[in-house]
């Protein structure tokens, strides 16, 4: 099963979630928390998941990880094509990215 490690409050984070729900895919969550104790992305074990110590990552079932909301949405776009979260028409599914990219 694919895991989000995810922090309820992020935005990038929401994006993930909702990216997966629309697309009806199961996943585990895996809270972590960008506040406490110093903040649990700071922490050794999360750093082992994503170096880059940021939330949202997606781990898949082979523990290959993919950072940033983005990335993540994108490549379940690709795996999982149904529903489709982008236009189908290359300009328009272009346009929709470039609004992303500036409000991520």
């Amino acid at each position: 099963m694919l895991k989000l490690y995810s922090f309820f409050r992020s935005g990038a984070s929401y994006r993930a979630r909702i990216a997966l729900a629309l697309k009806g895919i199961p996943y585990e969550t895996v809270g972590i928390h960008l506040a406490r104790d110093g903040g649990e992305q700071n922490k050794p074990a999360y750093r082992a998941v994503n170096p880059q110590g940021r939330v949202p990552a997606l781990e898949l079932e082979d523990g290959t990880v993919i950072t940033q909301s983005l990335a993540i949405i994108d490549y379940l776009e690709t795996v999982h094509p149904e529903p489709r979260l982008y236009p189908q028409h290359p300009l328009a599914r272009a346009n929709a990215l470039s609004i992303a990219f500036t409000i991520a």
